[in-house]
């Protein structure tokens, strides 16, 4: 299914204010916006000011040479008084069949090690084999459900003392920086209203302090942050990495991330290979 993205309902004299807050959290003047998007700073100026509206394709031009994200690309048009642009369509839906081919492949080429699919908020949307098998070894079982309504998400699992909290020995350092890094985005994003209350509900878990919205610094930080679980008297250390999609026009596209987990040393390399041969 494919519908234009919703977006936070806005007036048209709210695209000046819109437009500056953005190149303002780009850390652009209006003299290197205008020279990025190749419109005189004079119109740059006017249109922060009210002084004169955009057209459709300048809010579009304006908008991506400030990098905005496709979600709040859509919120400045309407700002500006016209329609959305650009779709929100289903990852399941016909006309992205090959990109789910595309997905699919980098799933089956990351066995046996885990590989999943999520979207900005940590919802999980779609696991490889080797991802599902980790899953019932971390929980020594199936997973609990989610909430009613929700999806299942990785960073609830992490947080959650119920649930994978008490099996990863450093979850200190891993939940702060999955939550100050998740936060950071989603502020460099435009702290869309969904998203910081998701946050909100993350933070709620017990014994999760408002102090992990900030990264605390290192003056020697490790090459990499590890997660370091300790299940059943086994002991697993993996690493990620995340890919996204390149060159996306649609908004579940642009917010798609495929997270591969590797193993950090070569315990955890023969436990996820053990896990792989019995199914």
């Amino acid at each position: 299914m494919s519908t234009i993205a919703p977006a936070s309902p806005a007036q048209p004299d709210l695209f000046g204010p819109m437009l500056r807050a953005w190149r303002r959290r780009r850390g652009a003047s209006q003299l290197a916006l205008a020279l990025q998007s190749g419109v005189s700073q004079r119109h740059v100026s006017f249109l922060e000011s009210g002084r004169a509206r955009p057209s459709r394709e300048m809010v579009v031009q304006l908008s991506s040479a400030l990098d905005v994200p496709l979600r709040q690309r859509n919120t400045m048009l309407l700002a500006a008084g016209f329609a959305p642009v650009y779709r929100e369509t289903g990852l399941g839906a016909p006309e992205l069949a090959p990109v789910r081919q595309a997905i699919d492949r980098m799933l089956k080429q990351q066995e046996p090690y885990p590989a999943v699919v999520i979207d900005r908020l940590w919802n999980l949307l779609q696991a490889n084999e080797a991802a599902n098998a980790f899953t019932v070894f971390l929980f020594e079982g199936p997973p609990p459900p989610p909430p009613a309504g929700k999806p299942a998400n990785l960073l609830r699992w992490l947080l959650d003392p119920n649930a994978l909290r008490p099996k990863l020995a450093n979850w200190e350092e891993v939940a702060r920086h999955l939550v100050s890094t998740t936060y950071a985005e989603i502020l460099a994003d435009g702290g869309e209203p969904r998203a910081l209350a998701f946050i909100e509900e993350v933070m709620a878990y017990p014994d999760v302090p408002q102090s992990f919205r900030k990264l605390r610094f290192e003056e020697r930080p490790s090459p990499v942050l590890t997660l370091d679980y300790l299940v059943g008297g086994k002991s697993l250390s993996v690493f990620t990495t995340i890919a996204t999609l390149g060159t996306p026009q649609d908004v579940t596209l642009q917010e798609v991330r495929i997270e591969c987990f590797f193993p950090a040393d070569d315990r955890s390399d023969a436990l996820f290979r053990s896990l792989a041969a019995n199914g």
